[in-house]
């Protein structure tokens, strides 16, 4: 009798926090299918009275939310190439080599992970004008992999140190190289941890918004999120909130795709380690 209590008490739990989260993605879905007309209403229903795509068809056809998609793929696709690459090598030497200042570098890294993004924007923002890094893609990929390196480095050193060293050696034994030890053993091992680095950093670089919206100008770099807060309407007492919603829909939709795809890899990485023995 007390094991049946517990159960239904951890349903009832677990069904109040999975309404408690998606309750607000029901709405934003909703009103992404609701006219201007019933969105400006003082008290607007749940569910939509007459269903439109209307909203998806402004959104698909507005070429500034097109261009700022864009950037926000290329951005966000170079930002964690280029951070889980270099986090790797880093992450690889701090686990396996022995120096001074090991722990101090670590420290460091995760101090600039913690840094407020606030407190960069002004100084950024006059480097960037005079180096005319200013409105381009790099001027917002270099920020960016300067807070994802660390958030890597941290991830794929803890993944490294699991690793048995015995395995690196029999590959040498059997006459790799270093780097071929590395590539062919060390990595494939790895492969949660490096998918768990690569999925944090993309989420950082797509959802962005402080800096994707004080660095650029125009939507030649702008991101999506920074693009959004662009969408005024022709009234700025009545914001378009149906096509807002709608491109929060759209922009959420590759994030679903990738945890969907990834979902047992990004599984794997964040609780390995969790459990020794």
């Amino acid at each position: 009798m007390g094991e049946t209590r517990a159960k239904i008490g951890t349903w009832l739990g677990f069904l109040l926090i999975l309404v408690w989260c998606l309750l607000p993605v029901v709405w934003i879905i909703s009103l992404s299918f609701k006219g201007p007309t019933e969105t400006a209403a003082g008290s607007p229903q749940f569910l939509p009275k007459e269903p439109t795509l209307q909203n998806y068809s402004d959104i698909i056809d507005n070429p500034d939310f097109k261009d700022s998609l864009i950037n926000s793929f290329g951005i966000a696709a170079i930002s964690t190439f280029l951070s889980v690459i270099l986090a790797t090598l880093a992450a690889y030497a701090i686990a396996r080599l022995d120096f001074k200042g090991k722990r101090l570098v670590l420290s460091i890294a995760l101090a600039i992970a913690m840094f407020p993004v606030v407190a960069l924007v002004g100084p950024l923002f006059d480097l960037w004008r005079t180096l005319g890094l200013f409105n381009t893609w790099p001027g917002l990929i270099i920020p960016y992999m300067s807070f994802t390196l660390p958030l890597a480095i941290w991830t794929l050193s803890a993944f490294f140190r699991e690793i048995p060293w015995e395995m690196e050696q029999a590959a040498q034994v059997d006459g790799a190289t270093s780097w071929q030890a590395f590539r062919k053993v060390i990595v494939p091992l790895a492969a949660p941890g490096v998918f768990t680095a690569a999925i944090l950093t993309f989420f950082f670089a797509w959802n962005e918004f402080v800096l994707a919206l004080s660095l650029t100008s125009t939507t030649q770099a702008r991101t999506v999120p920074a693009q959004l807060s662009f969408f005024v309407g022709p009234d700025p007492f009545n914001p378009p909130y149906g096509q807002l919603a709608t491109a929060s829909v759209v922009v959420t939709v590759p994030i679903i795709v990738i945890v969907l795809l990834f979902q047992r890899k990004i599984v794997a990485g964040l609780t390995s380690g969790a459990v020794k023995g």
